[in-house]
């Protein structure tokens, strides 16, 4: 009996193909609506985790002043320096790796090329700290970092400048002069594209001996780069890291800290959580054109009981039980709101998969919406769908038959 009544619906859903069609559009722009806004989001959101893990793993960037950024430092507040570095690694625990790093902008000329690049100092501590790997070459050998060598380890953007696309033209062995002095090429950086701070791949490092001689001419150090160990607890370890400096830098117990500690899982984790957030708004926003399209499915359904008065008391007059018509009529109603969430998961998935390309943000599949959009939409053809079923299943078969 029941898939008697599936026919019979599925036959009246053909019989009006165009009337159909408009009445599943409310559901198809409601459910790719939704599948669509959390998709994206959710590639955001995951773009966003990728570009600050890409700074580095459990770091935490310690810098002078009150707060990273334009005025942080201020006059007279006073620098690191390499010891810096070398005491939080030597007397607080939970730390994996320290890299003191001093920065400046240079140009850098190599193959008869010139490039306006950022050069940094620092120590091979500085590839674990920031997750960064080697595509061809080598790190620093222990006494080139001790005693200042003129040896350089370059990112993907300044080989491409200096010497082209070419495949094999790494420039390793080659001379690379920075400034007023000329280094070896001992190593390319493998390709991290953008990143928070601009294009990490626009970099040339070096030893920090070697910028802080024959670059900046100071032993100062601009930031000190604090890589935690796997599941340590970064609240307890800044707090041993913030009154650890507070020793080295002589500060009483009423002065201010002059440094500051940026913790870049916090930020990931919040940033996260924003976008999380809006993504469920935006989310709810578009769910509200599936209760629309849930109206539009009543008033068809209702339009089409009035048509069809003389065949429902026709078959109510022959013997067919209210409950059959009921059924009959909420399958109908559940078919085009299924159907119009089927058509709207093929939508939303293509357009979720153009439009992530378009943005540059990762094509993030959740089958967890797809379905829950999916069964939303059935769900709404039932809750839409009973009172006109109901009012059909109602009907006096004399007055139905007696309808013109």
């Amino acid at each position: 009996m029941l898939f008697s009544v599936f026919m019979l619906a599925l036959r009246s859903v053909r019989r009006n193909v165009l009337r159909s069609f408009l009445t599943v559009l409310g559901i198809v722009i409601g459910v790719s609506a939704v599948i669509t806004m959390v998709t994206l989001g959710n590639g955001a959101t995951q773009a966003i985790e990728d570009k600050i893990t890409s700074l580095g793993t459990n770091l935490l960037m310690v810098s002078p002043g009150q707060r990273i950024g334009g005025g942080g430092g201020g006059g007279g507040v006073p620098q690191f320096v390499e010891a810096d570095g070398e005491a939080i690694a030597a007397q607080i625990g939970g730390v994996a790796a320290v890299a003191p790093q001093g920065r400046a902008s240079a140009t850098v000329v190599a193959n008869g090329r010139n490039w306006a690049t950022t050069v940094v100092g620092s120590s091979n501590a500085w590839f674990e700290t920031g997750n960064w790997q080697l595509a061809s070459g080598r790190l620093f050998a222990p006494d080139e970092q001790l005693s200042g060598a003129a040896v350089c380890i370059i990112g993907e953007t300044v080989r491409r400048e200096l010497w082209g696309a070419t495949v094999g033209q790494t420039g390793l062995g080659q001379q690379l002069r920075v400034k007023n002095f000329s280094c070896e090429v001992i190593g390319v950086l493998a390709a991290k594209g953008q990143g928070g701070m601009g294009d990490q791949d626009d970099t040339v490092l070096l030893p920090l001996h070697t910028l802080q001689r024959r670059v900046t001419g100071s032993r100062k150090v601009g930031v000190l780069l604090v890589s935690m160990q796997d599941g340590s607890d970064s609240a307890p370890l800044k707090a041993s890291l913030r009154q650890l400096l507070r020793e080295r830098r002589h500060l009483a117990a009423s002065d201010d800290d002059n440094f500051n500690i940026f913790d870049t899982q916090q930020l990931a984790e919040t940033l996260s959580s924003t976008m999380g957030v809006l993504t469920s708004l935006l989310g709810a926003v578009a769910a509200v054109s599936l209760l629309v399209g849930g109206i539009g499915i009543m008033n068809i359904m209702l339009v089409s009981v009035t048509e069809r008065t003389r065949e429902i008391g026709l078959r109510l007059a022959v013997g067919a039980l209210e409950s059959e018509v009921l059924l009959q009529f909420l399958i109908e109603a559940v078919v085009l709101s299924a159907l119009g969430g089927v058509v709207g998961v093929l939508i939303a998935t293509a357009a979720s998969y153009v439009l992530a390309g378009v943005m540059g943000v990762p094509y993030a599949f959740d089958a967890t919406i797809n379905l829950l959009s999916l069964l939303f939409s059935a769900a709404i053809g039932v809750v839409f769908g009973y009172f006109p079923a109901r009012r059909a299943a109602r009907m006096d078969p004399i007055e139905a038959l007696r309808h013109e």
